[in-house]
């Protein structure tokens, strides 16, 4: 009886969740709803299969399928959250601005248009959605080859609402941050890149060095599937960014012109880096370039001008190359696929370089009634201080407590023999 009771819970309420009065969604705009469902569908993409076949190229053969497998499983889980419990932490009704109103758990109550937008709520929620998507799964570039599945999947489980929700809150949800700073993040400069991007270095340091590394070459087994995947991300920003305009306009074209430029301009000057560094430009370096393009212009893509959001790629290439070079082998913290360098920099240096190109003098939309770009630039800078310090210290507390249940870490012999036959049992490529 009991488990008859639970399902019939589970099935009223998306019920609940997808009744709208007829009256009220006429207030609606379909154009615009029309175009956020493909921006969706677009960033679910850069998770599944875009981010998947971008690190998995990155890795050895023996461990490139338990990546593939953690972006999905991660994928799913933080899916299932968002239902439950994560949009209304992060968007629910705002009360004392450090978490959302719980108003909105299993999507109940759901009001017919989301206020500021002219989409229905339920696509205001998919869309947020596929930000909570990927960016927990962004950390999987941390600690592969040497994570434990298991406590791979209870620490994001835990991360999502600990970190992810109440950042989301602060930034997008109207919390506290948002009214008292009046920071802003176009898509996810702050919110995603620079949550993710700090608590994968966290991480890589709890979990210590790959075996071999640094002295050891630990070559990307499939440069072909890091492009691919590169290309798919690259493709499926203009979502991310784009839809974050949440209209179908010059918003929104606006957004995706500069997301394009500046990966364009960044994939560019990597590879003129590496040519003067290391003698020849690589697929990797060209797809490392675009990533760190897309995620440095994230922040401010529909605030700047083009000719900002070239200025913003090349400066990505630059400082996020030297953020590898220092992290990876002057610190030798073995961040495996560089997601704070290339993430967390980028999405860091995009926040705090906003707050000077929201001028209107540089090309920029202009600042809110009260700001000018001395403060702007304050509260970007202090907003981004804040949240990397509060990320860094719940992900070391919730890396740690997890760790007390899953190990965080596989034995030597597993991490030797791979994680895709010892984890899974099964292999990425049977070559028989």
């Amino acid at each position: 009886m009991r488990l008859l009771a639970v399902l019939g819970v589970l099935v009223f309420f998306p019920t609940a969740a997808s009744a709208q009065d007829s009256a009220a969604m006429a207030m609606s705009d379909s154009g615009d709803t029309s175009w956020i469902l493909t921006a969706s569908a677009l960033i679910l993409m850069m998770t599944l299969p875009g981010l998947g076949l971008f690190y998995g190229g990155l890795v050895r053969a023996k461990n490139v399928l338990s990546v593939l497998l953690q972006c999905g499983a991660i994928a799913a889980i933080a899916s299932v959250l968002w239902v439950v419990v994560g949009y209304t932490l992060a968007f629910g009704s705002v009360t004392s601005g450090w978490l959302g109103g719980g108003n909105a758990w299993m999507l109940t109550d759901l009001g017919s248009v989301r206020a500021g937008t002219t989409m229905p709520e339920s696509t205001f929620v998919l869309f947020q959605m596929t930000f909570a998507v990927i960016t927990p799964a962004l950390m999987v570039g941390a600690w592969v080859d040497r994570a434990r599945f298991g406590w791979v999947l209870g620490f994001c489980t835990l991360w999502s609402l600990v970190v992810y929700a109440p950042v989301a809150h602060w930034v997008w949800g109207g919390g506290w941050m948002a009214q008292r700073f009046g920071v802003l993040d176009f898509a996810g400069g702050i919110v995603v890149h620079t949550t993710a991007g700090v608590s994968a270095l966290v991480v890589a340091l709890l979990l210590g060095k790959r075996d071999g590394f640094p002295t050891r070459l630990m070559l990307p087994h499939a440069p072909v599937l890091t492009m691919v995947g590169a290309s798919l991300l690259w493709v499926g920003w203009f979502g991310f960014n784009g839809g974050s305009a949440f209209v179908a306009t010059d918003d929104a074209s606006s957004a995706i012109i500069n997301t394009h430029v500046a990966a364009s301009a960044a994939a560019l000057v990597w590879l003129l880096v590496e040519r003067i560094m290391v003698g020849k430009p690589t697929s990797i370096g060209w797809a490392t370039g675009a990533i760190a393009g897309l995620a440095t212009v994230t922040p401010a893509a529909g605030f700047i001008s083009p000719g900002a959001a070239i200025l913003f790629g090349m400066l990505a290439a630059v400082v996020c190359y030297g953020a590898i070079q220092l992290v990876k082998f002057r610190m030798k913290i073995d961040d495996s696929l560089d997601v704070f360098a290339v993430h967390g920099v980028g999405g860091m240096l995009g926040s705090v370089l906003l707050g000077l190109f929201l001028s209107p003098a540089l090309g920029g939309t202009g600042y809110a009634q009260g700001m000018s770009m001395g403060s702007q630039f304050g509260s970007q800078v202090l907003s981004v201080g804040i949240v990397a310090i509060y990320s860094a210290i719940a992900t070391a507390v919730l890396a740690l407590m997890v760790s007390l249940v899953f190990p965080m870490r596989v034995s030597q012999d597993e991490e030797t023999e791979g994680l895709d036959i010892t984890s899974h049992g099964e292999r990425g490529w049977e070559m028989d």
